[in-house]
Formats: C-alpha cells, sequence, structure tokens
C-alpha cells in the first residue's frame, strides 16, 4: 500500500510543529500495532513496518524462541488494513504530537532552572498569577510574589525559573519575582562584564521589594567592578531596579579580607573600626555616632543585609560604646569630693564606689559603681 500524500503530510506536521519525522513514525508504528492486535486474527506476536520514502505499511507476523529470538516472520497484513491505518492515524496523531510536544517543552524548560524569563501576565487569583511565556504557561505563586507589586493583565514582567515539573498536561513551570538570583540575573543582562566573566558576583543579599545588596570583583585590573555594574551615570543598575518596581539596590566591592569587606558591606555608613571574634564569627562594628543610624538601617535593615551578604554576625556600637575606658566630664565619688583626675569625653556622669591611690597619693584606678547623665548627676 503506497501512500505518498500520506508521507507527504506527515513531513509537512513534522516539519511545522518542529518535531522530529522518525520520531512520529515510529509512534504512529506503535498505534498501528495496538490497532492491528485488536483483531481476532492478529499474530500472537507483530510488528509494523511504514517505509519512511513510499509510505508503504506492512504488519509482519514473527514466531519467537524461548529466549525472544525471531525464527520465522511472514507478511500478516490485512486487506483491510490501509482503511485501519487512516482512522488510526486520524485519532493517533494529534494526541502523538501534543505528547511529543509536552516532552520537548518539557526537556528544553528542564534546562531552564535558574534562568530568567520575560512572560505576560494572563490571571490573577489569590493562589498564583498565571503567565505566559509564549509556548507554555508559568506560575507565579503568592509565595513567589513581591508583597506590595500588583500585576496587570497583559503586563510584561521578567522572572526566575525555580522549578519545572513534569505532569499529564505538560511542564508546570514555578517562577519567582523573590529569588535573590533574579537580581543577579537581571546584572548578566544589563551588564556585559558579567555575562562575559570579566567581572563575577560573589555574593548577593535580598529583601524583595525593599533593598539588595551585591558584592562584585574584576578578573581584570583595568575595571572597576562596581563602576561596571552601575554604568554611566547609573544607567545600568537604574534599568534593573526599574525592572523590580524600585527596589534600592548597593553595589559594593569584594575583598577576600573580612575586615574590608564588612566596610563595604555596611555602606553608605563609614566604618571607623572592625574588631573579628573568629571563633564564633562575630564582627563587632565601631562607628561615629553620627553614622550609627545609617549603619543600622531602618529597622535594622542595613546591618541584617550586610550580615547576610559577609556571612558574619555583625555587631554594630558607637564611637562611645566601643570605648573600653569609662569617660566623663566629671567624677563623683559617694562622698561630696570630686577628684581632679578625669578623662572628658562625653556628656556622662561616672558614680564611683572607690578610688585607690598610690603610696604618694596619686589615683590609680578608680571603681565605677554606675554611670549616669550629666544633668541627672
Amino acid at each position: 500500500m503506497a501512500n505518498f500524500e500520506f508521507i507527504e503530510a506527515l513531513s509537512q506536521i513534522a516539519r511545522d510543529q518542529n518535531i522530529d519525522e522518525g520520531e512520529l513514525l515510529i509512534a504512529l508504528a506503535n498505534a498501528l500495532l495496538a490497532a492491528y492486535k485488536r483483531r481476532p486474527d492478529s499474530a500472537e506476536d507483530a510488528e509494523v513496518e511504514i517505509n519512511p520514502e513510499t509510505g508503504d505499511i506492512k504488519v509482519w507476523g514473527l514466531e519467537l524462541d524461548l529466549e525472544g529470538n525471531v525464527t520465522k516472520e511472514w507478511d500478516a497484513t490485512p486487506e483491510d488494513f490501509g482503511r485501519i491505518a487512516a482512522q488510526t492515524a486520524k485519532q493517533v496523531l494529534m494526541q502523538l504530537i501534543r505528547d511529543i510536544q509536552r516532552r520537548q517543552m518539557y526537556e528544553e524548560f528542564a534546562n531552564r532552572e535558574g534562568d530568567i524569563v520575560s512572560g505576560t501576565v494572563q490571571q490573577n487569583d489569590n493562589r498564583y498569577t498565571l503567565l505566559d511565556l509564549g509556548r507554555v504557561e508559568a506560575l507565579l505563586p503568592q509565595a513567589e510574589q513581591i508583597a506590595f507589586e500588583r500585576y496587570e493583565h497583559g503586563a510584561r514582567i521578567k522572572v526566575y525559573i525555580v522549578e519545572v515539573r513534569k505532569t499529564n498536561k505538560g511542564p508546570q513551570i514555578v517562577v519567582s519575582r523573590t529569588h535573590p538570583a533574579l537580581v543577579a540575573k537581571l546584572f548578566e543582562i544589563e551588564v556585559p562584564e558579567i555575562a562575559n566573566g570579566i567581572v563575577e558576583i560573589k555574593a548577593l543579599a535580598r529583601e524583595p521589594g525593599h533593598r539588595s545588596k551585591i558584592a562584585v570583583a574584576s578578573n581584570d585590573q583595568m575595571v572597576d567592578p562596581v563602576g561596571a555594574c552601575v554604568g554611566a551615570r547609573g544607567s545600568r543598575v537604574r534599568n534593573i531596579t526599574n525592572e523590580l518596581r524600585s527596589e534600592r539596590i548597593d553595589v559594593v566591592p569584594y575583598s577576600d579580607d573580612p575586615i574590608e569587606f564588612i566596610q563595604a558591606a555596611l555602606q553608605p555608613a563609614r566604618v571607623r573600626e572592625v574588631q573579628l571574634n573568629e571563633e564564633e564569627g562575630i564582627a563587632t562594628v565601631i562607628v561615629h555616632d553620627q553614622q550609627l543610624s545609617l549603619a543600622i538601617g531602618k529597622e535594622g535593615q542595613n546591618a541584617r543585609l550586610a550580615a547576610r551578604l559577609t556571612g558574619w554576625r555583625i555587631d554594630i556600637r558607637s564611637e562611645n560604646e566601643g570605648q573600653e575606658d569609662v569617660v566623663a566630664e566629671e567624677v563623683w565619688t559617694d562622698g561630696d569630693e570630686v577628684i581632679d583626675e578625669t578623662v572628658s569625653v562625653t556628656d556622662e556622669a561616672v558614680v564611683v564606689d572607690e578610688v585607690i591611690t598610690d603610696a604618694e597619693g596619686d589615683v590609680e584606678e578608680i571603681v565605677v559603681a554606675e554611670v549616669v547623665a550629666e544633668d541627672e548627676a
């Protein structure tokens, strides 16, 4: 049974749907074999052969030995198999195409976990937002959405592929707007130096919708990593901020020296001193009094992000809190006498419990009972 039109139509479908023609022929042969097996006069063992050049379809009856080897074969093609083939092809072909497309889409997107894609908002409800990615749809769950963002129908947004699940209805793609890696991927798109490996993202910390800190280093001494990421007049980082709906982004230089890295991570605050306790992983940071609130940030955000970025627990203290010696304008004893040997730095007063002098009457040690504000002393 020659059927050139059938083969030509099959080839056209394969081209239009971007499906391998040989794969279609194999799937169709399996469907035809299943149809043949339903006949009462079918051979116990058989196979269907489709000639890819002529469209000739044959059923071969097989006789097998105990080990499954073919010992005899014969042409078992029924006289009316052309009609059966036509009906089966019509019923099965579209289902086969859908199954193959689903598998191809799954394989395509399974390799894209951790990638960034653009999608168009299709539908919103309390559980998720549905995005059209072109050939497939994606789910943006409520937990992966930035709290105050509103996604209008038809709006185009960039998302990060978190997971690709295989289902009977095709791949289910779960995406995110809150994942820290979304920021890194946006920098790869905007900054050619990151895409080609000249500038490297060393660390990233994010509080979605509010603020991110990203530490970068350069593999080329002639390239400033921070400048490359910020761009001329801040153009590159501004594009990322706009995509993230005005999320603030701090780009800081990475350093292998933890002290330098912690100082950079706390920008825009200026740090006076960093003391490291490597055993406990704690960094005590001393800043000027005027810089304390800036270093901590609104509701502790700057310090929190710096800790995540560097991997150190950060204890921020003002310059006066960091003083090891007790300082005061005046020192009072528990009597009324005022000691002359005082240290003058702050407007606090020290109530002294005991004053220890040497043999000549010079003060050697002052035992402090408490520290109070001068106007309370």
